[in-house]
């Protein structure tokens, strides 16, 4: 994956003028050589000491029983109009459900997950643009 790399000039509280090299930015998301930037949070790259995505994994508990009950329900006739629906909605719930992926940071704090998505590439562009700049940083 190629990176366009951008350079601008931001302050910075440790000194003077400094020129930021810019690896990812979308409306969500800036990831520069110093700082890790989401919607509701900033991170230090100085204290980001690994990143790795992490999926999480959906529960589909409830619609495989609503799915077997459903289905035993259209047997009987007396319920199966309510078991075919049981059984359609389960199915479609299933069919819906989709795991999620995270960009999980490590930090001096412990483990944090930062941009949750159904799009796995979005996050993986994330986390590749955060290992080019803890790469980077040295």
């Amino acid at each position: 994956m190629e990176y366009k790399l951008k350079h601008s000039n931001k302050l910075n509280m440790e000194g003077p003028l400094q020129n930021e090299v810019t690896f990812y930015q979308d409306v969500n998301v800036t990831v520069t050589q110093s700082r890790y930037v989401t919607n509701s949070k900033t991170y230090a790259m100085r204290n980001i000491s690994s990143v790795h995505i992490f999926e999480i994994i959906k529960n589909r508990t409830l619609p495989i029983i609503m799915v077997i009950i459903g289905f035993l329900m259209l047997f009987s006739e007396s319920s199966r109009i309510l078991g075919f629906i049981l059984f359609a909605l389960g199915i479609l719930i299933l069919v819906l459900t989709k795991n999620e992926f995270t960009v999980r940071i490590s930090t001096n704090a412990g483990e944090v997950n930062s941009i949750v998505s159904k799009d796995r590439l979005y996050v993986q562009n994330i986390v590749n643009a955060l290992n080019d700049a803890i790469v980077y940083r040295g």
